[in-house]
């Protein structure tokens, strides 16, 4: 499994609020994006993962706002995998707009059955420490 990998993303207009920022909420779907592109790159889909029952859900994030984007900003997203145990994934996130760090974030994963249950990350997902 790849450990981290980075694309560029533009700020659209439906994502910004009144002020013309990027809405905060919209950096974790940004983080979503992150993670589902990361995993891609390891040759995974998410969809062919639920359909075998192996779910991963969110159980913590940490976010810190450093500087706005605004409309029309073409992003770098930064994905890296910072640790990873039997059943859980810890990520890290940085985006950038022209090389200065807007956001910085963090988050945690559980990998668990549909009846939420924890179970071991596919060992074809499993990467070496």
């Amino acid at each position: 499994m790849s450990r981290e990998c980075q694309f560029e993303i533009r700020v659209r207009y439906a994502e910004c609020d009144p002020m013309g920022f990027l809405h905060h909420s919209r950096y974790f779907e940004y983080f979503e994006m992150g993670r589902t592109e990361l995993l891609r790159a390891s040759g995974a889909r998410y969809r062919d993962l639920e359909a075998a029952g192996v779910l991963f859900v969110v159980v913590k994030v940490e976010c810190r706002f450093r500087r706005p984007a605004l409309y029309d900003d073409l992003l770098k997203l930064h994905v890296r995998i910072t640790r990873q145990s039997r059943a859980r994934i810890d990520h890290e996130y940085k985006l950038y707009r022209d090389g200065v760090l807007l956001c910085e974030a963090s988050t945690i994963l559980a990998c668990v059955n549909r009846e939420g249950q924890p179970i071991p990350i596919p060992q074809e997902l499993r990467m070496e420490n």
